[in-house]
């Protein structure tokens, strides 16, 4: 018999502890939560203060009870569910199952999956924080009101399958807003003149910056042509030339949102895919003789801080590494969000000497490059700043001014590790300039004269949009994946070239919304409603009073939306096409992995059909066969021959109808991460790739 009891919520992370705990404790996993709200009905008792109706979740029977007969043997229980809110709930739920004091010493809390974190966590057990469980209580019970009560609405006023909740409201508001100013945007000329020069036998590149000292905008070809005819001959006096040293200081450890921005850039994982590798990551992998270790700490933060501990090992490996002159000299102030709880460290590695090339056998090719990436950017936020050489240079014909700068590394510092990724794709690189002298004279080449127009917002990825909300201050770390994941599935939005596009049924959906429940579109009453989530654990506020503010206003609106709130039908669009069972018109409908076509005389005949999009490439395998696209389980596009199953030719790139001049192969669309590159699949042929 165990002396001791630690109920975790994973089996890896049980497996991981009790091999640092040692025989006298037994360590089992919850399997998540074992209470909850019920599916089937509100589960909130609105006439007595709210108060929660919990159950137990449906098929964790088995586990409850595997878990209170090794309560009653052990001699006391420890809850060591993940350190948040979520967390805390879990722990305050088992204690309810387990019949445990909450007040006394039974939970313990870690940052990271150790062994010295975790043996001292035990030295410090600690009462079940009430304030934190409260929160949480609040949260769930707020999006219950919420979700439950305008979800049945909607599908009565709508059609079946619809939901709406406080975060992901918002975020569908962001999506649809920004449709809206690029569909009213209205593009303005502008032109500008590039020039290359030349200084002996080096060419350089200048851009057109003003007359006459003063900068001037080109917005139309005459404005052009005016500047072209005041400049005289193709010689250029250099008037000024700057140098200067630039300093360039590494960006802070991973935040969750930052985590998933990054991930998003460059590695082009989803935010849920992103999540799920880190939770892996944070619980435990097995290292072979190692055994099970966890590589990060706890990836649900919002904090940038880090443990002195963990800096000392960094700098010392730095130094080992790199040299000393690599290593930060000075002590930076991590920057705090005003909206940041600042609960738990910035996410790192549990040990900078576990460099990711020495455990790489032991990963996923997913779980290395998440955890590479992690291990790059918290080594490189702990190393000197980069040092830049920069120079700008002003050329002049005629009072006619050029501009050219340029810059290189003179000491590459956190550079030499990581350098953080951009979500635009044209970013400039820095380039070189000749060694120019004021008052010398260099030669215009060529004169290049272009006609742009200004361009609309982008549309939202996944990393500008969780950017977006953070700096909102809506939502919390550990809800952006779910809420992300949500407005796909009810087919609010959907994902072009990895943008979002809100869909017909996302636009009507927030077109009711903002016409009866405008509050809960309101980013700053959200962002307000975060907050005091944030008061309720910081116990200055009780959970109650914060929803019942909210719920009497709510009542009255939806007592309105009910009585006045019009049904809104949704037409099945036309496919063009007949049915060929029984001759009926099909049409287009929205089912889980997207739209499809089906017969218009459903239920009485229910043929349906995939949508096929042609892409005009012939089948290089059967020969027979066209190729179309296609789209996985999850989502992601790839190219395939039309008689499917007789021939099984698949391809993730998309192949082009014209052959390789080398070996008259197919050739494909090869997808870089800034462009594409047509190559060939049979031999090494490659071309330019292209932006």
């Amino acid at each position: 018999m165990s002396d001791y009891l630690v109920i975790v919520e994973s089996p890896a992370k049980a497996k991981t502890i009790e091999r640092y705990l040692g025989k006298k404790y037994k360590v089992k996993a919850s399997m998540g939560h074992v209470r909850d709200l019920p599916k089937s009905q509100m589960g909130v008792d609105i006439n007595n203060h709210y108060e929660p109706k919990y159950i137990t979740i449906r098929g964790k029977g088995p586990v409850i009870k595997d878990l209170k007969t090794a309560a009653k043997k052990a001699k006391k229980v420890f809850l060591a569910a993940d350190p948040d809110r979520e967390g805390e709930a879990i722990a305050w739920h088992l204690a309810h199952m387990l019949d445990l004091d909450i007040h006394s010493d039974c939970r313990v809390v870690f940052n990271e999956i150790t062994k010295d974190a975790i043996k001292e966590s035990f030295k410090h057990p600690r009462a079940i924080n009430m304030h934190l469980v409260d929160a949480q209580q609040a949260r769930r019970v707020l999006d219950r009101l919420v979700g439950y009560n305008i979800s049945p609405l909607l599908w009565k006023k709508v059609k079946k399958g619809l939901s709406a909740g406080r975060v992901q409201s918002v975020a569908l508001r962001l999506i649809i807003d920004r449709e809206k100013e690029i569909k009213e945007f209205k593009p303005e000329e502008y032109w500008t003149i590039q020039g290359e020069f030349l200084k002996g036998n080096e060419t350089f590149e200048a851009s057109f910056y003003g007359v006459d000292g003063k900068k001037l905008e080109l917005k139309t070809e005459a404005d052009v042509q005016e500047i072209l005819a005041r400049m005289k001959g193709n010689v250029f006096t250099v008037q000024t030339v700057t140098k200067k040293e630039r300093k360039r200081n590494p960006v802070p450890p991973f935040t969750t949102s930052s985590l998933q921005q990054e991930a998003a850039r460059k590695l082009n994982f989803r935010t849920k895919k992103t999540m799920m590798l880190a939770q892996q990551l944070y619980e435990g992998i097995d290292l072979g003789s190692e055994g099970t270790v966890g590589l990060i700490t706890y990836m649900r933060t919002d904090s940038t801080r880090i443990s002195e501990t963990a800096q000392q090992e960094a700098m010392a490996y730095i130094e080992s590494t790199f040299g000393k002159e690599y290593v930060s000299q000075e002590k930076r102030k991590e920057k705090k969000s005003t909206n940041a709880q600042d609960a738990h460290e910035a996410i790192r590695p549990t040990s900078t000497l576990r460099e990711p090339n020495s455990i790489k056998e032991y990963l996923t090719r997913d779980q290395y490059r998440l955890y590479k990436l992690i291990w790059e950017r918290f080594v490189a936020s702990q190393m000197a700043p980069a040092i830049l050489d920069t120079m700008s240079v002003e050329l002049v014909n005629e009072g006619v001014l050029f501009r050219a700068t340029g810059s290189k590394i003179k000491f590459p510092g956190f550079m030499k590790v990581y350098v953080e990724g951009t979500d635009d794709q044209n970013d400039e690189q820095d380039r070189l300039l000749p060694d120019l002298i004021e008052g010398e004279n260099v030669f215009s080449k060529d004169i290049i004269q272009k006609q742009h127009f200004t361009q609309p917002p982008p549309r939202y990825t996944e990393a500008r949009l969780v950017k977006t909300l953070e700096e909102l201050g809506i939502g919390r770390p550990s809800t952006y994946a779910p809420t992300l994941d949500t407005i796909q599935k009810r087919n609010y939005v959907v994902l072009e070239n990895k943008r979002f596009v809100p869909t017909e049924l996302g636009e009507i959906v927030l077109e009711l919304m903002l016409e009866f429940f405008p509050e809960i579109l309101d980013v700053e009453f959200t962002a307000k409603m975060e907050k005091s989530l944030d008061e309720i654990e910081e116990g200055k506020v009780e959970w109650v009073k914060v929803i019942d503010e909210f719920y009497r206003e709510f009542e009255k609106r939806l007592k309105i939306a009910e009585k006045e709130m019009r049904e809104v039908e949704i037409k099945d669009e036309p496919a063009g096409i007949d049915c060929e069972q029984c001759g009926s018109p099909m049409v287009y409908k929205m089912g889980k992995f997207g739209k499809f076509v089906a017969c218009s005389n459903f239920p009485q005949c229910r043929h349906t059909k995939p949508i096929v999009k042609e892409i005009g490439v012939k089948c290089p395998r059967c020969h027979e066969g066209n190729i179309i696209e296609r789209s996985s389980k999850k989502r992601r596009v790839f190219y395939g021959c039309d008689r499917f199953p007789e021939c099984d030719f698949v391809s993730w790139d998309k192949p082009l109808a014209r052959s390789c001049p080398k070996c008259e192969g197919m050739l494909v669309e090869k997808k870089l991460k800034k462009g594409v590159q047509v190559q060939c699949m049979e031999c090494d042929y490659k071309e330019e790739p292209q932006s």
